[in-house]
């Protein structure tokens, strides 16, 4: 009998939280890593990444607006909007708006690096609108915020998982008609357009496919830093090619794997209590990071 009360809490264990973490983490490491790659060769810029360009800020105001301005909406539209479909919404919408006028600016910019600065003042006025938020919000809403920004793959219902799945194939699906277009954006805007590329066509499947990939997985289990920058690099050492149909399955895998291995040591065996997921990429991300910066010169974006 005790043989099998141990049996069936081994098996509630591992399908009902070891599982759906462990496949969690593998649609964390796609998504962000194919939006870092879609990212870093658009704005021609090895240090783009969904977080540095504030997409992941952009996503975190909206998510923001539904968990702590939902005082200041109808009944029935805060319901929608504090479930797990609103905020995935939001998140989406958020993290479009940002990447709009993150595109919007670069059309009048040609220094690479002023893009990025672009990108950390959207995050610096997403942020003050945070802070506006949390200073008219309860007690409750700033806890099931402040846990939200933290980052957390542990706590995904098979519900949740399945539509994570959805959203994730859809922007990893409108990301594949993007591969040629950017190996002929390798040699220069000018040059893929005399090609024959539609570079509007390809700007707006990128914006889109990347909104998608970041806002569902910052809707879900909060803003994740440093793997959509680092993973694309890593890829591009192991694998020695600037090829996007190799590099787009290269990044699948050691996203994946990398974010697989944080998610082993924010809980390591015999723990009582899980790190945030956000502190473990960080951890492991910002080394990376300054090593790229250093080596900035003989980095190809």
């Amino acid at each position: 009998m005790g043989s099998n009360a141990s049996k069936e809490t081994w098996n509630y264990i591992i399908v009902n939280y070891r599982l759906p973490k462990a496949i969690t983490a593998v649609l964390v490491g796609v998504a962000l890593s194919i939006s870092g790659l879609l990212m870093q060769t658009f704005f021609r810029n090895p240090l783009a990444g969904p977080y540095v360009l504030g997409l992941s800020s952009g996503s975190s105001l909206g998510v923001a607006f539904v968990i702590l301005g939902a005082g200041f909406l109808p009944t029935a539209l805060a319901g929608f909007f504090i479930s797990s479909y609103g905020i995935i919404l939001a998140s989406c919408i958020g993290s479009l708006l940002v990447l709009l006028l993150i595109v919007l600016v670069s059309n009048h910019l040609k220094d690479v690096m002023s893009i990025l600065i672009v990108g950390l003042m959207f995050s610096s006025f997403t942020s003050a609108i945070v802070n506006v938020l949390t200073y008219f919000s309860t007690a409750e809403q700033l806890q099931k915020y402040t846990f939200w920004s933290m980052g957390s793959i542990g706590n995904m219902s098979w519900n949740n998982i399945t539509f994570l799945i959805v959203t994730v194939v859809i922007g990893v699906s409108l990301s594949i008609f993007s591969l040629k277009p950017l190996n002929a954006l390798l040699l220069g805007e000018n040059y893929a357009k005399s090609m024959g590329l539609n570079f509007k066509r390809t700007k707006y499947t990128i914006i889109f496919s990347t909104s998608i990939l970041t806002g569902s997985i910052t809707a879900f289990v909060g803003p994740i830093a440093f793997v959509g920058l680092a993973v694309p690099h890593l890829t591009k050492l192991v694998f020695q090619t600037s090829n996007h149909k190799t590099l787009f399955f290269g990044t699948i895998l050691i996203g994946s794997i990398i974010m697989l291995l944080c998610d082993l040591i924010s809980q390591m065996p015999g723990m009582e209590f899980t790190l945030p997921i956000n502190a473990i990429t960080s951890l492991v991300g910002a080394p990376i990071v300054i090593w790229l910066i250093v080596r900035k010169k003989s980095i190809q974006s």
